[in-house]
């Protein structure tokens, strides 16, 4: 595999970029190493793996109650209201406090890799695919709002992204999702924890934000701070003063308007954190 140099020296400039980011819910860049075939980025360690794990092979050891999965859906939320990147449950990771944090955003957009005369890009899985897409070839800041629908009803039936029906069938968990709330059976699909666990009200307005976050017209679809907003108001119905993150502590870094693929990075929220090493090749 040999990198395309021509996309080098704006793969470097985007990686200078985002190694200023410094959101509580992103995964840190730590740096890169271009000295290999194919260039390394190196992130901060997040010990607890990937939401989709938590979700669909759960361990008693950690399950992953409502107020969690609120939790991590307000954070995931915050982290993509300004960074926009391949939404999928497999990109929002669990630190050591099941904290969620968003990885994968933006560079492995930009650097094309040839192998035998065939061009490929990274970009994210199926059954989080926005529908528009394939009539635009275009991601926007509302395809990464339809991509956390996927994951708000992942979150909400216990679901994979893509449903087997049969041995030969299969369709996915968006239009599963959006079928069950025409026809009133909201309550059948439900994951059995989130029926234990949650309030009728929480739940029917969690649904009805993840149908509208689904929508296949981009343009009635919320954005993500008004995501951020709505889910912020569902979890106070339980009274949990726990959520009240101070979300206005702002770290500003010199990013506004720097655009990249169809993300735009703006200021940044801080916090702290310890870190190990973990790469990752392209």
């Amino acid at each position: 595999m040999v990198v395309d140099e021509s996309k080098l020296g704006e793969f470097i400039n985007e990686v200078v970029i985002l190694s200023q980011i410094n959101h509580r819910n992103v995964v840190e860049l730590l740096g890169c190493c271009l000295e290999t075939e194919v260039p390394l980025l190196v992130y901060e360690f997040i010990p607890n793996g990937d939401l989709f794990q938590h979700i669909h092979d759960p361990s008693e050891e950690f399950p992953i109650t409502w107020e969690l999965r609120l939790r991590i859906a307000i954070e995931a939320s915050s982290a993509l209201s300004y960074l926009h990147s391949d939404v999928k449950s497999t990109n929002l990771l669990l630190d050591e406090k099941y904290r969620a944090k968003v990885s994968d955003f933006g560079t492995s957009r930009s650097v094309a890799v040839d192998q035998t005369h065939l061009t490929t890009k990274v970009y994210g899985t199926f059954g989080y695919f926005d529908p528009e897409y394939f009539r635009s070839s275009q991601f926007t800041e509302k395809s990464d709002v339809y991509s956390f629908g996927v994951v708000l009803a992942e979150l909400l039936t216990g679901q994979k992204p893509i449903i087997s029906i049969n041995y030969d069938e299969a369709e996915s968990l968006a239009l599963y999702f959006r079928f069950a709330m025409k026809e009133n059976r909201l309550f059948e699909i439900l994951d059995a924890r989130v029926l234990k666990e949650a309030g009728k009200e929480e739940i029917i307005r969690v649904a009805n934000l993840t149908k509208r976050c689904l929508k296949l017209n981009g343009k009635k679809r919320p954005t993500m701070k008004e995501v951020v907003s709505e889910l912020s108001g569902i979890r106070g119905l339980s009274g949990d003063s726990t959520m009240q993150q101070n979300y206005q502590e702002i770290d500003f870094v010199d990013t506004n308007h720097f655009e990249i693929g169809s993300s735009i990075f703006g200021s940044s929220i801080s916090d702290t954190a310890s870190f190990s090493i973990k790469v990752n090749a392209l």
